[in-house]
Order: structure tokens, then C-alpha cells, then sequence
């Protein structure tokens, strides 16, 4: 192409108005993406702490192996490629992040330990690369407070290249650089998509690009014959002066694998997978009385622990489980991200940011993600 063309297209790209409904974990990404070379605006419902996103109760947990027991490999790959984006992102912020990938344990007592076998068995990662198994000892080197415990753990998978990430820092610090950009954000201000505008407050916004990531809040406008639905999470958080973990942990349960995320200055993310429901109400005496109970069976310090919150939430899934992005005209609808939020993120902005760009062709091809309309 030749230099003048070339950079006359690059001016008329650098005018484009990029218009983007939800500022949530992807909205905000996205933005942070464009941003440096488009106009952008962020339409959300919420307020920008993003109290009512389910970015905002998440783990924030970077597993791609462990979630590879329910999922395809084609989404375990997605999310190891995320895990390499990560740094990159959190590199662009005004703000520090905690993001740590040290691995993390996946541990059973002797009465569960048939629930751990059948989870290494549907593991998609290669045993000695992905995920191994550790004696006592080693647990001991990675998690000396567990291996301390009264109650051994009789069996133990090791997860080296898994991560995490603080995601209500994250979410702060991602408003935060966006504010300094200039990015155009207009909260408590829900939006819809109307004959190919943006419309709020019976108001029309017209932009070069649209980028849907209302999550849920996209349900009425996804495309015909898909099927979208909400699958609930209950979190609680907790401050645990006693308790020191160097890495998340996953305890093998008879009706859902637990998790304990470490966050810093012995703050822990605890909850389970998922719970096929879209109950709104606060978090149940059960579950809180089984998460508190299966959290203080890892780790005694856990019993003088505080409960900052308690909270529970909805996360928008298709029918298999796994995100799309569906692309017509100077639309694009990105949903279904289901409990895989923090994993898939980064590739999913890769993906989407190609598409503006006009150059998906030069990134992976990751099957089913993509669908044009």
C-alpha cells in the first residue's frame, strides 16, 4: 500500500466513534483497547465501581486447566492464551494490580477421594506439564499451613501455570484509566440498540462501531435461537489474620468443588462453581452454612475469620456454556462468558479489537467464538 494511502486510511480509522453498551470486566477492557485510537463511549447501567456486575464478585481465578474438566479444549486454549495476555493489560493501567500465577492445588480428603480421580481423569492438560501429582511433602514446600493441618489431605493435583487476579482493584483501576483517557462514560444511563443506533433516554447515538457487552442485560436483543440464561454464583469474602495461602485452592466435594482465592493482606474469595438457577435473593442459610463449613475443614484459622460479605449474583451462559461473539454489519455482540469472566477476557478483547481493526485474519482461530450474522 502506499505511504499516503496508508496513512490517509489510519487518519479515517483514528475518527472512528466506537460506541460500547455494558462496562463490565469486557466493556471496560474493550474501552481500555480503543481507546488509545478511537473515540470511545461507555454506556452503563451501573455505577463506575460496578457494584452490580458479576465482575465485581468474581474470584477472578485464571484456570484454564482446572475448568478444563467441564469445558473444551478449545476454551482451556483460550484461556492460556489469556493467562499470556494478562501482563500486557494490567502494563497499560495507571493503577497496580495483584496478579499472581503460582499455580494452584486441587485437594481431597480420604473420603472424596474418588470425586479428585475422576477430576484428574477429565483433565485436558498433559500430566507432568499441566497438572501433577505431589506427595506430602510437596505440599508441604507449597502450602505449609495445609499440610499443618489436623486433617491431612490424602490426595493432592499441583497446577503450576494457573493464576488469579484482584478484581475489584482491577475494576477500579480499568475506570480509573479510562477516566484519565478521556473515555466518554455515561453510568446510571441503560442503554438498547434500536435500527442500528444507540438509544438512551430516548436519545439516539449514532457510532461507527457498536459493541455489545451488556451481559444479561443484552438478553431481549441476542440473536434469534439463541438462548440465554442466568447461572447463579454465591461468594463470600473473608479476613483471615490466621490463615496464610500462597496460591487458590480447589477442595473436592461431594456436591461442588470448593474454592479458596488468597487475596493480599489475608483476604480469601470463597465459593463454589455454580448453581443452575436465576434466583435473585441474597446468598441461603445452606450455602452459607456449607461454604463456611467446608472452608474451615481446610484450614482451622478460618474459624476467627471475618465475613466481609456475602453476596450472590448472575452470570450469562448459552446452551453449551461457552462465549460468542456474533458480528453484523458495524455490530458486534459479545456474551455467554458464563463463570469464565477473568480467564476468557483477554482473548475475547483480542479477538474483538482484530475485528474492528480489520484484522481477525491474522490472530487464532478458535471454533464456534465467531459467527457471523
Amino acid at each position: 500500500m502506499p505511504v499516503a494511502k496508508s496513512i490517509r486510511k489510519k487518519l479515517e480509522m483514528s475518527h472512528l466513534r466506537i460506541g460500547i453498551l455494558g462496562a463490565g470486566l469486557i466493556g471496560r477492557l474493550m474501552a481500555l483497547q480503543l481507546s488509545s485510537d478511537y473515540e470511545v463511549t461507555l454506556f452503563d447501567s451501573d455505577e463506575q465501581a460496578a457494584t452490580q456486575s458479576p465482575a465485581y464478585l468474581a474470584a477472578a481465578m485464571l484456570a484454564p486447566v482446572a475448568e478444563s474438566v467441564e469445558t473444551s479444549p478449545t476454551l482451556m486454549q483460550m484461556g492460556q492464551r489469556s493467562l499470556q495476555l494478562w501482563p500486557e493489560l494490567l502494563a497499560q493501567l495507571d493503577e497496580p494490580v495483584f496478579f499472581q500465577q503460582a499455580g494452584s492445588l486441587i485437594l481431597a480428603f480420604e473420603q472424596d477421594s474418588a470425586h479428585l480421580v475422576d477430576f484428574a481423569r477429565h483433565l485436558k492438560g498433559d500430566e507432568g506439564e499441566d497438572f501433577v501429582r505431589i506427595n506430602a511433602a510437596r505440599l508441604a514446600e507449597l502450602e505449609p499451613e495445609l499440610a499443618a493441618q489436623s486433617k491431612p489431605f490424602k490426595h493432592r493435583l499441583f497446577l503450576p501455570h494457573e493464576g488469579q487476579l484482584d478484581n475489584r482493584q482491577l475494576l477500579a483501576a480499568l475506570a480509573s484509566t479510562l477516566n484519565a483517557r478521556g473515555v466518554i462514560w455515561h453510568a446510571h444511563t441503560p442503554a438498547e440498540i434500536r435500527e442500528d443506533r444507540v438509544w438512551s433516554n430516548a436519545k439516539p447515538y449514532d457510532f461507527d462501531r457498536i459493541i455489545d457487552c451488556r451481559g444479561l442485560g443484552a438478553k431481549a436483543q441476542i440473536p434469534a435461537g439463541q438462548r440465554l440464561r442466568g447461572v447463579r454464583g454465591e461468594v463470600l469474602r473473608l479476613y483471615a489474620p490466621d490463615v496464610t495461602l500462597n496460591r487458590p485452592v480447589r477442595l473436592m466435594h461431594p456436591r461442588y468443588p470448593l474454592y479458596i482465592a488468597p487475596k493480599e493482606n489475608h483476604h480469601f474469595v470463597v465459593g463454589a462453581t455454580q448453581i443452575e438457577s436465576e434466583d435473585t435473593r441474597q446468598p441461603t442459610v445452606r450455602s452459607a452454612l456449607e461454604l463456611l463449613s467446608a472452608c474451615f475443614s481446610v484450614h482451622k484459622g478460618f474459624a476467627e475469620a471475618e465475613i466481609i460479605q456475602f453476596a450472590s449474583g448472575l452470570r450469562p451462559a448459552l446452551a453449551d456454556n461457552e462465549p460468542r461473539i456474533w458480528v453484523k454489519d458495524h455490530l458486534i455482540q459479545i456474551n455467554g462468558l458464563f463463570r469464565h469472566g477473568y480467564l476468557l477476557a483477554p482473548v475475547i478483547v483480542e479477538q474483538c479489537v482484530a475485528l474492528v481493526n480489520g484484522k481477525a485474519e491474522d490472530l487464532p482461530n478458535y471454533p464456534n467464538l465467531i459467527e457471523k450474522l
